[in-house]
């Protein structure tokens, strides 16, 4: 790494380690395999209906498909970070794009519906093995600005879930399931990629050998309240993602295509976002950003379930943009805790606490909009990050 003077916040000189050319391109590959995984983790939602047509499913069988995933991609990235901490091998990040990739797209050449099952276990299964290993790399190429690459890492991870939708309709639209294997391209580019140039083992896996138990037990309390923080905030975003194109089309009259892009409008914030939250990070503290994030953004949802028109539309944007701030800034200030075990606190951050929020939330939403209403039950949400606020006061300065 290059060796630079820069300015500190006061204005005085102090002298840093800038990113070299080596560190962005690596920084910039993992980047791009983010983007790829979560590019196909979010392609279900916009295949279900073509799968429960081909395949006469029911409801249920539906809905179990999509909890395989959250499951597969998700809930057990924890087990992943372990692995990776325990066993530092380059594969858990090299191979997943691919093996994502590959049983994602090859649904649409399963003959039964019991063939769907195994295909979207193990293109959960690359989802979740690439997330804390290349997290942990992220920041280990970062040098002095965790936050801001943690902030490209994984805006461009949202970035490609907020596409992923688009890409396969567009693509089963031009020609068919049977022929959807060939969305499988994107992700074996990126794993050839990788290939080529794979990432360096970070200091963290060069120099711990082995899981430790010790460290994560010293910072359990700090840790459970980031969680909770992470959970609370995933909660409106799962819940957002899930419900907002019906809700948009069901009580305020959009059409379909309208809600889709009201929403992958709602998840690029949350991408750009990502990036600023991480160079605020680095300027003012993690801590800081998150007070910031769990205040500001429940005034702007509250507008949008109390206006129409515009004003209501550009405050959902808002609020996704600022809720989404805090994303990097978590996996940061969770692998400054424990930097032993980089991969496993970042996979608590990430995938387990979004997937048990919406393995947990989405039911409850359900029934909720039932009983009440979608508007009632999605509204009442928005005093979930005001929780978070507080919790965020027991924080480590």
């Amino acid at each position: 790494m290059a060796i630079r003077e820069t300015l500190t916040a006061a204005g005085t000189p102090s002298t840093g380690i800038s990113l070299t050319r080596a560190n962005w391109l690596a920084l910039a590959l993992l980047s791009c395999g983010h983007f790829a995984v979560d590019l196909y983790s979010s392609a279900l939602g916009a295949l279900q209906p073509l799968l429960v047509a081909r395949f006469s499913l029911t409801l249920a069988q539906a809905g179990l498909l999509s909890g395989l995933l959250v499951f597969s991609a998700s809930v057990a990235q924890p087990l992943y970070g372990y692995l990776s901490d325990r066993f530092p091998s380059r594969v858990f990040t090299v191979l997943a794009p691919a093996v994502a990739a590959l049983f994602i797209s090859v649904m649409g050449l399963a003959p039964t519906y019991r063939w769907l099952l195994p295909l979207v276990l193990l293109g959960g299964a690359g989802v979740a093995s690439f997330h804390p290993q290349a997290s942990a790399w992220a920041v280990a190429e970062a040098g002095e600005r965790p936050g801001q690459a943690m902030g490209f890492f994984i805006s461009a991870g949202a970035l490609g879930y907020a596409l992923g939708p688009t890409y396969f309709s567009f693509l089963v639209s031009r020609w068919g399931l049977e022929r959807m294997h060939w969305a499988a391209i994107p992700g074996l580019a990126v794993t050839a990629l990788l290939i080529w140039r794979p990432p360096r083992a970070g200091p963290t896996a060069r120099s711990h050998r082995g899981f430790q138990w010790r460290p994560l037990a010293a910072v359990w309390k700090p840790l459970a309240i980031l969680y909770t923080a992470v959970f609370l905030r995933s909660i409106l975003q799962i819940a957002f993602g899930q419900f907002l194109p019906l809700y948009l089309h069901r009580e305020r009259g959009f059409n379909i295509p309208a809600a889709g892009y009201v929403l992958s409008a709602f998840l690029a914030a949350g991408a750009i976002g990502g990036v600023l939250g991480g160079r605020l990070a680095d300027r003012f503290g993690g801590r800081s950003v998150i007070l910031f994030s769990m205040l500001v953004s429940p005034p702007f949802f509250a507008l949008f379930f109390a206006t129409t028109g515009w004003l209501s539309l550009v405050s959902l944007v808002l609020g996704g943009f600022i809720l989404l701030f805090t994303i990097p800034v978590n996996v940061v200030m969770a692998q400054k805790l424990a930097p032993a075990q980089a991969g496993t606190v970042s996979a608590l951050m990430m995938g387990f606490a979004w997937g048990m929020a919406g393995i947990v939330f989405i039911p409850l939403i359900g029934f909720a909009a039932d009983a009440y209403s979608l508007h009632t039950a999605l509204a009442a949400l928005t005093f979930f990050p005001l929780i978070g606020f507080f919790l965020a006061w027991k924080l480590p300065r």
